[in-house]
């Protein structure tokens, strides 16, 4: 009974790290809707605007029967426009609904296994770690690694590239100096109103790089451009954005040569205000998506490390930590705690201690002289298996001998 409530699965504490599998197909979705919403109603007020004056101008005899027909001709070619549009915006909604269909046909199979022994619970795990790997590899900008993977691995609709793909886009525009493209992304549709709504100052930010390289370019543009830009776009913002907006006014007064002497002016122009922007761009594009802000495989790792994190594992005992030695068997190699391999025992440092309400240590514990404790079954079969002297016995991870008369029962209270 014991070792069945243990390998129980709990399916929905299970799925709470895939809520973003599910999250973003529908977040996507909406943001379709809104889009296709916002150019119905652009373009369907343009519409009757200009039929209305049309019909009002042809009436008053203002204009010719002939301005007449070449007006509702192109009313008619936006409106075309328009569905050329709404059939991109369907094609994008008949993908994502798949997507979703596959995802919840995904998740839905845990619930036909009952535990982790389930033959079929190891294939699905697999998968879910072959997510978590492409989902990885695409926030690093590694869009063609993660392809790859998704193909070879037939999860292709269960990770989501093209978002990630237009994203790495965007940022890699951004860290080569371009604003144009983060700029296009923010006004698309009705994403500014959604920015907006966010308290987001992406826009804004990028504006005021715009801004920054008029000034610092002015000998190759038009003296009054840095002034168009800033009344258009900077002023506006002047009470919500303060100090910015100052600087953008200071600005106009120093030479580019001559900024490096003003310390409030002199990182308007360095590189890292690009990584900078690319990192807020980043922020911004998860938080309106409903994305987490680090990879799903960072949280998955760090809930691991800290199940298995003991007090013990970064303790001062100069030997808590150590690799197994020479001495001790492959198989015995095997049974040291992940945590304390030195694979995963600097990544674990930060992480915090599982709280267990359950204790696992072995019966019959003895106590060596070094410090360890071993169950008395285990030093036994180990002794045999090393054809040690009657009395005798031999640490299994330092291989030191010891006299049985030398260990110490161990009480656990």
């Amino acid at each position: 009974m014991g070792d069945y409530e243990s390998s129980k699965l709990d399916h929905e504490n299970h799925l709470l790290l895939d809520q973003p599998l599910l999250q973003l197909p529908v977040e996507l979705l909406r943001k379709n809707l809104r889009s296709a919403r916002f150019e119905v109603e652009k373009d369907g007020s343009f519409v009757k605007e200009t039929l209305k004056k049309t019909v009002t101008d042809n009436v008053g005899g203002r204009i010719s029967q002939q301005d007449a027909l070449k007006t509702l001709d192109s009313m008619i070619a936006r409106m075309r426009g328009v569905k050329r549009k709404l059939t991109a915006f369907s094609e994008e909604e008949n993908r994502l609904h798949r997507h979703e269909e596959v995802r919840v046909k995904h998740l839905a199979e845990l619930y036909g296994m009952h535990t982790v022994d389930d033959v079929k619970y190891e294939g699905w795990s697999r998968t879910r770690l072959d997510r978590l790997l492409t989902d990885y590899l695409l926030r690093q900008g590694y869009v063609d690694s993660a392809k790859a993977l998704a193909k070879e691995r037939g999860i292709e609709l269960l990770v989501d590239i093209d978002t990630f793909e237009q994203m790495n886009r965007i940022r890699r525009c951004l860290l080569n100096g371009s604003v144009q493209e983060a700029l296009a992304w923010c006004t698309a549709g009705d994403t500014k109103k959604e920015l907006r709504k966010m308290d987001s100052n992406l826009e804004f930010m990028l504006r005021y790089q715009q801004y920054i390289e008029i000034v610092r370019n002015r000998s190759q543009t038009k003296p009054d451009e840095a002034l168009a830009h800033a009344r258009k776009h900077l002023f506006p913002y002047r009470d919500m954005y303060k100090t910015e907006v100052m600087h953008a006014c200071g600005l106009l007064g120093i030479l580019p040569e001559y900024v490096s002497r003003v310390e409030a002016y002199k990182e308007l122009y360095a590189p890292a205000r690009w990584q900078m922007l690319a990192d807020l761009f980043t922020t911004t594009h998860h938080s309106l998506l409903s994305l987490p802000p680090i990879p799903l495989l960072h949280i998955a790792l760090s809930s691991g490390l800290s199940a298995l994190k003991t007090p013990a594992c970064h303790s001062i005992h100069p030997n808590s930590a150590a690799a197994p030695s020479h001495h001790t068997s492959l198989s015995l190699a095997t049974s040291v705690c992940p945590i304390c391999s030195t694979e995963l025992n600097e990544l674990a440092r930060n992480v915090p201690h599982a709280l267990h309400s359950k204790s696992h240590v072995e019966p019959d514990l003895l106590l060596l002289p070094n410090g360890r404790a071993y169950g008395k079954a285990r030093l036994e079969e180990y002794a045999k298996k090393a054809n040690l002297g009657d009395g005798q016995i031999k640490d299994l991870r330092t291989g030191q001998l010891y006299r049985v008369d030398e260990l110490k029962k161990v009480y656990i209270t």
